[in-house]
C-alpha cells in the first residue's frame, strides 16, 4: 500500500513539474525514465527465462491427473477471463473515454531527454520464451541439478533486482511519463481514462469470480453467495498483502471451509497462487485497451488480432514475480513486441496496472477457491493428492 502512495505522489508531482516547472526539470524527469527504461527493457527476457524455468521445474511430480487437470483449469479460466475482458473494454472504453487521445504538444516541439541509451536486451522476449519451457521440461525430465540451481539463483538474482532497484525507482518512472504528459497537454485525458479502466476492471474482477462460483455451486451442489462468503478473508488480506503467495495460508483455510478435500486443497491452492492470474490478466486485458485509446500510432485491435496476446499473456503469468507489479512488468516484453507498445505506453501500463494491483491480486486467490473446488468435484482424485 505504501507502494501505491508513492506511485500516487510521482503522477501528482510529475504533473505539476510538467505544468509549472522550467523545461528542464521536465526533460531531466524524461531522461531517467528514458534510462530506467532501458534497464527495464533488458531485465524482462531474463526474468521470463528464470521465472519460468524455474517455475515448470518446481512443478509437483508424480501428480498425473490432477496436476494436468489443475493446469488446465488455471489456464482456462485465465485465458477465457481475457477474452472477456478485451470484449468489454473495447466496446466500452472507447465510449465512455471519448475516441482517444491525440498528443496535443503546448509548446510547439516535442520534449526530449538530455541522454538517450541503446541498453538492448541479450535475446528477446520470444527467445525467452521458448528457452524458458526447453530448460524447464528438460530439468524436470533429467533432474539437471546444475541447471536447476541455475534457474533458481538467477530467479533469486532477478527477483533482488526487482525488490531493491526496479520496484522502488518505478514511482520516479511514473513521474517522468506524466510531466510529459503534463507538458504535451494530454495528462487529463489520459487521468479520465485511468478513473473508467480501473471501474471496469474492478467489475470485470466480480463478474469472473461470480462466473467461477457459480459453476462450482452447480458442481458442488452448494449456494454461491455462501461459497464466495467463505473466500472473503483471503480477497481481504490479498488486498493488504498485494500477493497471492503471502495469502496462501488464509486460501486454505478458505477453501477447506468450502468443503474441499484437504489433500486437494493443499496441493492446489499453492499451485494455483502461481499458475492461475486471471485477475490480473483482465486488469492487464483492459489497461492494454485503454493506453491504445491514449496513444496515437497504436488502435485497438480486432478480437482476432488480440487472442495471439492473451494466449501469450497465460503462459508468461507463469513467470510473473510475487511483488507488488510482478504481473504487468512480466507483461512488458509482449506489449512491446506484439501490441506495438513504446516506452511511454508501457510506463501508463505501468502506472494504471499499479494503480488498482491489490485488487487483481484479490481476485486471483478468490477464484483460485473456485478452481479448487472443481478440482475436488471433477473425479475421484483425492488418494492422488495424497
Amino acid at each position: 500500500m505504501q507502494l501505491i502512495a508513492r506511485l500516487i505522489a510521482g503522477i501528482v508531482i510529475g504533473m505539476l513539474i510538467g505544468l509549472f516547472a522550467p523545461e528542464g526539470a521536465t526533460r531531466a524527469l524524461m531522461t531517467f525514465t528514458e534510462l530506467f527504461g532501458e534497464l527495464l527493457f533488458f531485465t524482462i527476457p531474463l526474468l521470463i527465462l528464470f521465472f519460468i524455468s524455474s517455475g515448470i521445474a518446481a512443478l509437483p511430480r508424480n501428480s498425473g491427473r490432477l496436476l494436468g487437470r489443475s493446469l488446465l483449469l488455471a489456464y482456462s479460466s485465465t485465458i477465457v477471463a481475457g477474452v472477456l475482458a478485451f470484449l468489454l473494454a473495447a466496446l466500452l472504453v472507447p465510449m465512455l473515454t471519448g475516441s482517444g487521445a491525440e498528443a496535443v504538444e503546448t509548446n510547439g516541439a516535442q520534449l526530449t531527454p538530455f541522454i538517450e541509451m541503446d541498453v538492448p536486451p541479450v535475446f528477446n522476449v520470444m527467445t525467452a520464451l521458448v528457452l524458458a519451457f526447453v530448460f524447464g521440461l528438460g530439468i524436470a525430465a533429467t533432474q539437471a541439478l546444475a541447471l536447476k540451481t541455475l534457474a533458481d539463483e538467477g530467479k533469486a538474482v532477478i527477483n533482488e533486482l526487482l525488490l531493491r532497484v526496479i520496484i522502488p525507482l518505478l514511482p520516479f518512472y511514473i513521474a517522468g511519463v506524466f510531466a510529459e504528459l503534463a507538458a504535451t497537454g494530454t495528462v487529463f485525458q489520459t487521468l479520465q481514462t485511468f478513473g473508467v479502466v480501473l471501474v471496469l476492471a474492478l467489475a470485470l474482477h466480480w463478474v469472473w469470480i461470480s462466473s467461477l462460483f457459480l459453476v462450482a455451486a452447480l458442481r458442488s451442489e452448494a449456494s454461491p453467495l455462501q461459497l464466495i462468503r467463505n473466500m472473503l478473508p483471503a480477497y481481504f488480506t490479498a488486498l493488504g498483502t498485494m500477493s497471492s503467495a503471502a495469502t496462501i495460508p488464509v486460501s486454505l483455510q478458505c477453501s477447506k471451509r468450502n468443503g474441499v478435500n484437504e489433500a486437494v486443497a493443499d496441493f492446489t491452492v499453492p499451485l494455483f497462487a502461481t499458475t492461475h492470474l486471471a485477475g490480473s490478466t483482465i486488469t492487464i486485458v483492459s489497461c492494454t485497451v485503454a493506453v491504445m485509446s491514449l496513444q496515437s500510432g497504436l488502435e485497438i485491435p480486432s478480437l482476432f488480432a488480440m487472442l495471439p496476446f492473451i494466449f501469450m499473456l497465460g503462459i508468461v503469468m507463469l513467470a510473473a514475480p510475487g511483488v507488488p507489479g510482478g504481473a504487468v512488468i512480466s507483461a512488458v516484453g509482449l506489449l512491446g513486441t506484439m501490441m506495438g507498445f513504446g516506452e511511454a505506453a508501457v510506463a501508463l501500463m505501468i502506472a494504471l496496472y499499479m494503480a488498482q494491483d491489490s485488487l487483481g491480486t484479490a481476485c486471483n486467490v478468490t477464484c483460485d477457491g473456485a478452481l479448487a473446488l472443481l478440482v475436488n468435484q471433477s473425479g475421484a482424485i483425492g488418494e492422488e493428492a495424497d
